[in-house]
């Protein structure tokens, strides 16, 4: 019996995957437990056409990323100001949250969560990698000062 899967099946196929299975295991689990439908002409053709649709939308959403990270790798290194004590060493440390901030002030949201860094510890020039699609990620650099009192 041909499926078409519904979800992933560990040790059967991928959503969306047309497979083969017995008859039992497919009409006494997967389609009565949603993970399946029966494989039909129709359904063939509902699922080419939605495999099409979608890859049309994940490329818009990949160009839109590709444009962002060009414009983000356009811009000059920002400064971030941070308290630090009178030996020079910062409270605390900058992190992703702080250069998300940065970014939105800059007129870019970026999740924090999108943002791949080593928190900043330490005065000095650092460097961020922004994961803004599978395939795409920009570069950030910025500057730690020391705040004025």
């Amino acid at each position: 019996m041909e499926i078409i899967l519904k979800e992933n099946v560990k040790g059967l196929g991928y959503k969306n995957d047309i497979v083969t299975v017995k008859n039992g295991y497919g009409r006494n689990y997967l389609i009565p437990t949603g993970k399946a439908v029966i494989a039909s002409e129709s359904a063939k053709k509902v699922l080419a056409e939605n495999l099409r649709q979608q890859a049309h939308k994940l490329e818009k959403i990949k160009n839109d990323a590709l444009a962002l990270a060009e414009k983000i790798n356009a811009l000059a290194a920002f400064t971030i100001a941070a308290k630090v004590d009178s030996n020079g060493n910062l409270y605390g440390s900058v992190n992703a949250a702080a250069i998300s901030d940065e970014l939105a002030k800059a007129g870019f949201e970026v999740e924090a969560k999108l943002i791949e860094m080593a928190d900043a510890k330490t005065l000095g020039e650092h460097t961020a990698t922004l994961r803004l699609h599978k395939e795409v990620e920009a570069t950030v650099h910025f500057n730690v000062v020391a705040e004025e009192a």
